[in-house]
C-alpha cells in the first residue's frame, strides 16, 4: 500500500493538532478581544424589553403578589446574552491581515474561504473552546457586572480582558486593551 504521508508530512499533521490540542489559541489578548467583540454586537442588538412580571399568586384580596423585576438587570437578560456566545465563536478565524500579523475575523461564508480550510476550522473550534475557559473563569463576576449596569456597549473589551480575566494588559496608550500581553508576543 502506498505510503499516505511522508514523515516531514506526519511530523508537520502532529504538530498542528497538539497544537489545537493544548489551547490552540496563542494569542490570548487578541482572542479575548475577539469574545468581547461578540458580546459587543450582543449588547448592541439587545432589544428594549418589558420588566419581568413574577406577581403570579393572588392574595386574599385578589390583589397580585410577587415582583417585578426590571429586565436590564435579570439573570435572564445575563443568560440570553451569553448563552450560545462561544458557538458564535465557531464563525471566527485567524487571518493574516496588513500588518502581517494574524487576527481574529468572522467569517460569513467558509465556502469563499481561501485559506487552507482544515487550519482555519481547527483555529475555529480553538477559539471556540477557549471562549468557554474564559467563560467559565469570568462568567460570575461578568454576569453581576451586567447586572448591575457596569458593562456597557463599548466596554466590553476593557472590562473582560482586562479587569477580569487578565489576557490583556492596560498601559496609557492602550485603547480597549489591543495591546498583547507579554506571553503572547513570545508565542507569536
Amino acid at each position: 500500500m502506498a505510503e499516505i504521508l511522508s514523515p516531514a508530512g506526519l511530523l508537520l499533521l502532529l504538530f498542528a493538532v497538539l497544537s489545537v490540542a493544548h489551547g490552540g489559541v496563542d494569542d490570548k489578548c487578541a482572542a479575548c478581544n475577539a469574545v468581547a467583540g461578540e458580546l459587543e454586537i450582543g449588547l448592541s442588538n439587545e432589544k428594549p424589553r418589558n420588566h419581568l412580571d413574577m406577581r403570579h399568586r393572588l392574595d386574599s384580596k385578589g390583589q397580585r403578589e410577587g415582583k417585578l423585576i426590571d429586565y436590564r438587570v435579570s439573570e435572564l437578560r445575563v443568560v440570553e446574552l451569553l448563552d450560545g456566545l462561544c458557538e458564535k465563536m465557531q464563525d471566527y478565524t485567524l487571518e493574516k491581515r496588513g500588518s502581517g500579523k494574524p487576527e481574529w475575523v468572522k467569517v460569513y461564508d467558509w465556502d469563499q474561504l481561501k485559506e487552507n480550510k482544515p487550519e482555519a476550522r481547527a483555529h475555529s473550534k480553538a477559539i471556540s473552546s477557549y471562549c468557554g475557559r474564559l467563560l467559565e473563569e469570568t462568567e460570575d463576576k461578568l454576569a453581576e457586572l451586567i447586572r448591575k449596569g457596569s458593562v456597557e456597549a463599548g466596554g466590553i473589551s476593557r472590562v473582560l480582558c482586562q479587569d477580569l480575566s487578565k489576557h490583556c494588559r492596560s498601559s496609557p496608550n492602550t485603547v480597549d486593551g489591543d495591546d498583547d500581553d507579554e506571553e503572547s508576543e513570545a508565542e507569536l
